[in-house]
């Protein structure tokens, strides 16, 4: 996620727009709840991910090689797990009882357990792996391999690579789709959307995001059959029916964005970027309306949602010197 990011942004952020927007745009929807320590200093964190039923939140620390393993009931960190190596995605599936994170270090797939927290498999993925979407039905992990510009392909049960599937260009997120049972990937150089079949493993669609550059984060609305872009190089948000294979809408956000997480039920998206700057949309209607943006932190460029709870989380690498898990509860707006 984000691996041209720090160069792109980290020194050569111009914060003129983005702070002329954040006046312009109401603050944020949230409230703070907590700031719980995650241990030992980094310099940067990536994805994240929540098992609703455990709450276990799993964060990917990048920079230090190790998987942070919150529990989310009683705000506090159980385990920081070693040897992953640079990694950059995670995702907990709480039907496996497991959690898999992509150790771009050493290019592989890592699986987790959820009951020892220590590291059961290791599987290859591909060149530089780094979003990750889980297949339910056929129980396989993909796997957005951004440097080698494939989909890795790698059975969740067996930890073995099934196959690699050329996107085209460099690879940004990837998530499956409940509602229509396909895999969307964002290829990131091409700046298009692309679908793939899980039974054959193959693309069988993709479309243009015109007026998106460098499209990486990826957020479905199954229900709605939407997918939210989120276009680093420009700072925009694009949404793209899935239904209709149209471009809804692209619209500014803060620079950088990066990850995105929604709660449906409240209808809102949460966009983070390597600004520092939240972005939060309503999405009652197709196209999104923005409701809040502000700067949480620096670096705030990953957030996930518990739609149980309405609390948002967000891990800071530097609060008062210390790197900590900001969570936040949804508050309503005028």
């Amino acid at each position: 996620m984000m691996r041209t990011a720090v160069l792109r942004y980290g020194l050569a952020l111009t914060a003129l727009g983005s702070a002329s927007a954040c006046q312009a745009a109401p603050p944020l929807p949230l409230r703070t709840v907590v700031d719980v320590p995650l241990g030992v200093p980094t310099s940067r964190y990536d994805y994240e991910s929540l098992d609703p039923e455990t709450g276990l939140l799993f964060i990917a620390d990048l920079a230090g090689s190790r998987v942070l393993v919150v529990d989310t009931h009683t705000n506090k960190l159980v385990k920081a797990i070693p040897n992953v190596a640079h990694v950059h995605g995670v995702i907990a599936i709480p039907a496996q009882h497991r959690a898999y994170a992509t150790a771009t270090g050493t290019d592989e797939l890592v699986t987790i357990d959820e009951a020892t927290l220590e590291v059961v498999a290791r599987a290859p993925a591909g060149h530089y792996p780094d979003g990750l979407a889980w297949m339910p039905g056929l129980n396989k992990i993909y796997v957005s391999d951004e440097h080698g510009k494939t989909v890795a392909v790698v059975n969740a049960a067996t930890s073995k690579l099934l196959k690699l599937i050329p996107i085209g260009g460099e690879v940004g997120n990837t998530q499956f789709n409940p509602a229509d049972g396909l895999i969307y990937s964002n290829d990131q150089t091409n700046n298009e959307l692309v679908a793939i079949d899980p039974a054959k493993d193959a693309v069988i669609g993709r479309w243009k995001l015109t007026g998106c550059e460098g499209s990486h984060g990826l957020q479905l609305d199954p229900a709605r059959s939407l997918a939210y872009v989120a276009c680093e190089d420009n700072a925009k948000l694009a949404t793209f029916s899935l239904r209709e294979h149209k471009l809804l809408d692209v619209q500014s956000v803060a620079d950088g964005p990066d990850v995105m997480a929604a709660d449906f039920s409240l209808r809102r998206l949460y966009v983070a970027g390597e600004s520092g700057i939240v972005s939060v949309f309503d999405t009652s209607e197709p196209v999104p309306h923005k409701i809040g943006e502000a700067k949480l932190a620096d670096n705030a460029h990953m957030v996930a949602v518990d739609p149980a709870t309405h609390r948002v989380y967000f891990p800071l690498r530097n609060v008062g010197g210390k790197p900590v898990l900001r969570v936040m509860a949804a508050t309503t707006t005028r």
